[in-house]
């Protein structure tokens, strides 16, 4: 278990806004601090492990191969001949899958 505590502040404010039943009240706040505690309501489209398709306990031998394998698929170059509307879309995909990566990076070197 990573985080806490969602479920202890959440324990608290529970009891304290249900004071006609503040049992009932501090299981919700539980409930609901567990939710935000396990990033249930975090947005996952700027989560750059699944831009890569990865697991946050990734390698770095890991990122790196999927970044490669990636940005390989996806490089613009490789579509020099194909049409404009696909061009287009494999450079947004590669500068979103680089992004990724860069996020990855600063992440890791600020651990």
């Amino acid at each position: 278990m990573k985080r806490w505590y969602g479920k202890l502040l959440g324990f608290f404010a529970g009891a304290a806004l249900l004071r006609a039943n503040p049992l009932l009240g501090a299981l919700v706040g539980v409930l609901i601090g567990h939710a935000f505690d396990a990033d249930w309501f975090r947005s996952r489209r700027d989560d750059p492990y699944r831009e890569l398709g990865l697991a946050e306990d990734a390698s770095d031998a890991e990122v790196d191969r999927a970044w490669r394998r990636l940005i390989a698929q996806y490089h613009p170059d490789k579509l020099a001949g194909a049409a404009e509307d696909l061009r287009r879309q494999a450079e947004a995909r590669a500068r979103a899958i680089n992004a990724a990566y860069d996020r990855i990076q600063t992440l890791r070197n600020r651990k």
